[in-house]
């Protein structure tokens, strides 16, 4: 059944068939196949249909660059769309079908848009969906919104686990062809960490397909001497089926393992499907060959026509045949031995070459099989439906670049073609190195990179298999060396280096008469070169616009059979040289990543990261309700009995204002701050002064965005001369320090300054209250009162026989301590006040208690009251800006006439007319009770609460020049259509003179 498969080549083992379906339809392949060697084997050449105009696609390549041969994989769970068959390892039971096309492959409605080609040319959606305005959301956009995409996205969960994998080494080597190989034996014998990563499932890259010889033996002998020695390297691990998918600053790199995706779903239970690598490298070399460039010519789409390098791997590493008739078509001396190749597999081939005088060992070997040669011609045009059936040659002038009229035709079931060769500098290019333009080669080499790589091999644009052991040992020897390894001794592999012939050429002009069918550059997007005349007769000539403007590049394979053929193209319409034209910027990942590789075990429950704190079996065992804040789970209320926790806030609420409260705040970000430059780094950070503030004492500070709005707030105490503990909000705290590090790493790094997270090493309980003095003496022997321990300072000392730092300071406006004792102390302290505070009527309290008291204060907290837009000024907070102070964050943006202007929203207080009513959070103000939405409104509802210590209900509110209007009325539009009443207040509603805290 297998009709073009070989009888003896390949490197399959034909003694472990194995049954799979395309379509539905029953075929059979053997283990070491890929799902297109398989379809192949048994005459299957269309498999897909093209994204716009839906024309039928065959196999183009052999590898990861695959365009057109996208399949989706399995169904139900486990299926994945967008699947390159080329890459896709056959095993028993495998189910494909294709994508992007109805009812069928064979027959596709969609390939109406082929007849309409005319009409949808590049940019054709820029000019056609804008009008009539109204047809967007009613006609366009359904439509447009069912036909995009290529495959079909899973429903079902996905079964698969996923792991993500942190690893360090010296030496990092990306590719095991022979210059990888020979670069990790290097690297390896000097005793340095080595990894070696490759995404093929045996290593050996292109001799896998060409073989050849090694010291005077076949090469995959030396491959598998090579690998045998260091497998016996303790450090040095190979990781085969290992894609490098990108590369970052600082030699950070990832890689995407296929551990199980490539068997049978559900086969392996309890391994992961794919392993996501997060290596950091003090070296990298970059090994990963060069991808085969398809010549430009009409007709250069349809089924059959394949690269000659996959042409080849095919017939020798799978043994198949991709047709019976084969025309190569070629500009250089590698695709002789495809046609050779061919012949000796019992193919009927003819070769086309553009060159007018071939190199003698190219004729000489191709006349001694009695292979014909059509010397100085091009393809001007081939002939087909489903498949390419025959072929027309021209006449080329290389001197003009013109064809003339086709003089021959030639009958074919497969075309083999090759322009030259692009070495794989994606990955050089994501490290931000340079690329050079070679003349003589026809591509792009890497050049220059500030980071610690360097390219071997194919990739750096060395194509003779002698030349890449050589650079790639000594790639390895250096690396080693630059790693602090020494050179070692380096022994390079002796091996003959092929010819390459190359005669730049990119495109195959149409003859004079015109040639029958469209020349694709890009076959997965369905871009033409008359799509990239259109464009440049449009404007869009830039590398930038024309990639946008056609869309070239922009598919799941990121243009890497396309991109310089387009650049090619366009440079030539311009008259200019593909260098000058320059490149679009190589982007990762190198290959697709699912999005369950990227999230690794992050899902379900993991998803989101759940923070505890040391008091948490506490706050669980004693029917505390939660609520999230950032990564914490916090308590939001301790309902009783038959007890609401809306109730629960209101007696909490009740308790801190009348016998005593008790709050975790371990959540509170917590910065330990550090050097002989603290002062003067948070004199530029906070917007206050800092210089004055005495050891043992605390201060609030706000902080302050480039734009002059507030980013965070806080209390600082100054623990020592040149020491700092920094308090910030819960929700805020990894951005702050972060924040914080960027400010001293990129724009002061004169600054001796040191920052440490400490935001899970202190376990804090804060006790507020009138009572809370009572309580605290009965846990310790410090002296904590008024004259001994004033608000705003701080004391070490023992609670409940616990070291710990007592903070005078709390968010609740009532006398408060802030207990900080090691996290692993926290549960016992916690504990100990509970138990002694019972006869002081202490109640524990959750964060929307906590949060009922501040704005009972009128305290801002920052994330709800602001927004990003809003300034110190705007929260009647002037006087925590410096005025007297040089320079912080933010100073210059507060002179600006916008943050000045009248008209800013304002914070204010809000009394409803019913004391009962409890405003909505985010609903709007109106200044007539008449307005009705849409409408201007002057402000909006920031936080809403019921005070049980008012009997009534309270607001903040953001409302344009609110200070002003402090007095007046205006009008709550509520969602519901309720309007309510509201009196316009001073944002704090009690103890405006701050005697509780000072208690």
């Amino acid at each position: 059944m297998q009709v073009n498969r070989i009888r003896v080549r390949g490197r399959i083992d034909r003694n472990v068939p194995l049954a799979f379906s395309f379509d539905g339809r029953k075929y059979e392949g053997f283990r070491g196949d890929t799902l297109a060697s398989a379809l192949l084997a048994n005459g299957r050449h269309l498999v897909a249909r093209s994204f716009k105009y839906h024309r039928p696609r065959g196999i183009l390549s052999a590898g990861p660059e695959e365009p057109c041969a996208l399949v989706q994989l399995e169904a139900g769970a486990y299926t994945r769309p967008n699947t390159r068959a080329t890459v896709v390892e056959l095993y028993d039971g495998l189910a494909a079908t294709s994508q992007n096309c109805w009812p069928g492959v064979a027959f596709d409605i969609g390939a109406i848009n082929d007849l309409l080609s005319r009409f949808l040319v590049a940019g054709f959606y820029y000019k056609t969906f804008m009008w009539p305005p109204g047809w967007w959301q009613a006609v366009y956009e359904p439509i447009l919104r069912k036909a995009a995409g290529l495959g079909r996205a899973p429903v079902e969960t996905d079964p698969d686990s996923y792991e993500h994998v942190f690893a360090h080494c010296d030496i990092l080597v990306i590719g095991a062809g022979p210059a990888g190989i020979a670069a990790a034996i290097a690297a390896g014998r000097t005793g340095a960490r080595v990894m070696l990563a490759d995404a093929q499932s045996e290593p050996g890259g292109m001799l896998l397909t060409d073989g050849g010889g090694i010291d005077n033996r076949p090469a995959m002998e030396w491959v598998w001497d090579s690998l045998s020695e260091l497998a016996l390297m303790k450090n040095v691990e190979v990781l085969p089926r290992t894609t490098v998918t990108g590369y970052y600053d600082h030699n950070f790199l990832t890689a995407l393992e296929q551990v199980t995706t490539h068997l049978r779903p559900g086969s392996r239970p309890g391994l992961p499907g794919e392993r996501l690598w997060k290596i950091r490298a003090r070296e990298v070399i970059i090994a990963t060959g060069a991808i085969e460039r398809p010549p430009l010519f009409a007709g250069n789409d349809r089924p059959g026509i394949m690269l000659a390098s996959a042409a080849r791997t095919y017939i020798d590493r799978y043994g198949v045949l991709p047709g019976r008739r084969l025309v190569v078509f070629t500009n250089n001396s590698d695709a002789y031995r495809t046609a050779l190749a061919a012949h000796d597999a019992g193919c009927a081939v003819e070769i086309v070459d553009l060159r007018r005088s071939p190199p003698g060992p190219d004729t000489a070997g191709a006349d001694a099989a009695g292979i014909p040669v059509h010397q100085g011609c091009v393809i001007a045009g081939t002939t087909g439906r489903r498949g390419v059936s025959g072929c027309r040659i021209a006449r080329f002038d290389a001197e003009t670049g013109r064809a003339f009229t086709p003089h021959r035709s030639l009958s074919c079931d497969a075309i083999a073609c090759s322009a030259g060769w692009n070495p794989a500098v994606h990955l050089w290019s994501q490290a931000r190195g340079t690329l050079s333009w070679d003349r003589k080669l026809a591509c792009f080499v890497p050049g220059s990179c500030q980071q610690r790589v360097r390219a071997a091999g194919a990739c750096n644009g060395t194509f003779g298999l002698g030349d890449c052991l050589l650079e790639g040992g000594r790639a390895g020897s250096e690396a080693a060396r630059d790693a602090g390894f020494g050179a070692g001794r380096r022994i390079a592999p002796a091996a003959a280096n092929a010819g390459y012939g190359l005669e730049p050429a990119f495109l195959a002009p149409a003859p004079r008469s015109g040639a029958a069918g469209k020349c694709f550059v890009d076959i997965q997007n369905d871009v033409t070169v008359a799509d990239i005349r259109l464009a440049a007769d449009e404007g869009y000539r830039s590398v930038e616009h024309l990639k946008r403007y056609t869309t070239t590049g922009m598919g799941t394979d990121q243009g890497k059979t396309s991109n310089v053929n387009a650049l090619a193209v366009m440079a030539g319409i311009r008259g200019i040289t593909i260098p000058e034209m320059g490149t679009t910027t190589f982007r990762p990942p190198y290959v697709p990543v699912g999005f369950g590789a990227i999230a690794g075990p992050g899902r379900g429950r993991f998803f989101r990261l759940e923070r505890r704190t040391p008091m948490h079996e506490w706050h669980e065992a004693n029917g505390a309700s939660f609520s999230h804040s950032g990564e914490w789970l916090r308590p939001w209320a301790y309902p009783g009995q038959c007890e609401s926790p809306a109730e629960a806030v209101q007696r909490e609420a009740l308790a801190a204002r009348t016998t005593a409260g008790l709050f975790d705040a371990s959540t509170l970000g917590k910065i330990d701050l550090r050097g002989p430059d603290s002062v003067e780094f948070l004199n530029r950070i906070y917007t206050n002064s800092w210089s004055d503030l005495k050891p043992g004492h605390c201060r609030y500070g706000l902080m302050l965005n480039e734009r002059g709005m507030v980013f965070d707030d806080g209390v600082t105490t100054r623990l020592g001369k040149e020491r700092f503990h920094m308090t910030t909000t819960t929700g805020n705290a990894e951005a702050t320090l972060a924040w914080l590090e960027e400010w001293l790493q990129t724009k002061w790094p004169d600054l001796r300054v040191y920052l440490t997270d400490m935001a899970e090493q202190w376990a804090v309980a804060v006790l507020c209250g009138p009572k809370a003095r009572a309580v605290l003496c009965a846990l310790t022997g410090m002296d904590v009162g008024r004259e001994a321990f004033p608000f705003m300072t701080f004391r070490v000392g023992k609670v409940a026989g616990i070291p710990a730092r007592v903070f005078r300071i709390g968010f609740s406006g009532e006398l408060s301590y802030e207990i900080n004792v090691p996290a692993s102390y926290g549960l016992c302290l916690w504990k100990a006040i509970i138990e002694r505070g019972r006869g002081f009527g202490l109640t524990p309290i959750g964060t929307e208690a906590l949060h009922l008291l501040r704005a009972e204060k009128g305290f801002v907290l920052v994330g709800q009251d602001t927004d990003g837009t809003v300034t110190p000024l705007d929260l009647g907070m002037g006087r925590a800006v410096g005025t007297g102070k040089s320079e912080f964050i933010g100073r210059r943006s507060l002179s600006l006439p916008d943050v000045t202007r009248k008209g800013r929203l304002q914070l204010v207080g809000l009394k409803t007319a019913d004391p009962e009513y409890v405003l909505p959070q985010g609903v709007h103000l109106a200044e007539r009770r008449d307005a009705r939405p849409p409408c201007r409104t002057i402000g909006h509802v920031t936080s809403s609460y019921m005070s049980p210590n008012l009997g009534r209900s309270i607001a903040l509110a953001l409302v344009k020049d609110g200070r002003e209007r402090i007095g007046e009325r205006a009008w709550a539009l509520a969602v519901d259509g309720h309007v309510e009443p509201v009196e316009i207040s001073r944002p704090g509603f009690l103890d405006a003179e701050g005697r509780r805290a000072n208690g």
